[in-house]
């Protein structure tokens, strides 16, 4: 009726050889030194090697491309430096002594701010500033005197023996466009080269700031060779005079 018992088998005991804690022991290291095992560790250790040194190279490729490719909100200026001679001194290429005229690039009427005359190593330069952006017409051009202010017709006194008339528009040195009006430009209606060291340019004169014409007279030492330039950031038209 019942099945006959078996005697349970006897799971087999492992001798202790140390604490519960303490660091395992190999007992048997012999196969550590047969070919078979030394073959096997070889081989891992060569692949192990392998894809450390593609991780490593795939690693330095992607540094390197990310630092010479600029960010997408990033932006490049380049800066062009004049031409000049050995001595430091820009020829003033493409001066002369005639008419140079130009279009406007403002959206109103330009707002003169600032004048400014200065000398440089070949040359004396006058700035004339404008608020926000774009220039108005320009036409600059050697005139004979007696210079007249425009509007009243009085004669304009200025040092020099040749003159050179700066005439810009749409322009002026007054906003009219805010209520009664804000003057824009507040500096002086003369302005002497001799302040800035200037040995071509003798005096900057105002001689008109009507009807959104805006002109100005530059008293030279001699008739010398000019160049007109512009810039912008702030908007500027630029008169460049050689000068000894």
């Amino acid at each position: 009726m019942f099945g006959v018992c078996q005697r349970p088998t006897r799971v087999r005991e492992e001798a202790s050889s140390g604490p519960a804690n303490g660091e395992p022991v190999l007992q048997d290291r012999g196969f550590l030194t047969r070919p078979k095992y030394a073959r096997r560790i070889r081989t891992i250790s060569v692949v192990a090697l392998a894809l450390a040194v593609v991780a490593a190279a795939s690693a330095c490729g992607s540094s390197s491309s990310n630092a010479e490719s600029p960010g997408s909100g990033s932006t490049t200026t380049t800066v062009t430096e004049p031409t000049t001679t050995a001595e430091g001194i820009d020829p003033l290429e493409g001066a002369g002594t005639t008419m140079v005229v130009g279009t406007t690039t403002a959206n109103a009427i330009a707002l003169l701010e600032r004048v400014a005359v200065g000398r440089h190593k070949g040359y004396d330069r006058v700035v004339f500033q404008f608020r926000g952006e774009g220039l108005p017409g320009y036409r600059v051009s050697y005139v004979e005197p007696p210079l007249k202010e425009d509007g009243s017709g009085n004669p304009v006194d200025i040092a020099g023996t040749a003159f050179v008339a700066v005439r810009m528009e749409p322009a002026s040195g007054f906003d009219l466009n805010t209520g009664e009006g804000v003057l824009v430009y507040k500096g002086p209606r003369r302005i002497e080269g001799s302040g800035a060291g200037t040995s071509v340019v003798k005096e900057v004169v105002r001689t008109g700031d009507f009807e959104a014409v805006l002109t100005w007279a530059i008293g030279l030492e001699e008739k010398v060779d000019f160049r007109v330039t512009t810039a912008a950031s702030p908007s500027r038209l630029i008169v460049d005079f050689r000068n000894h």
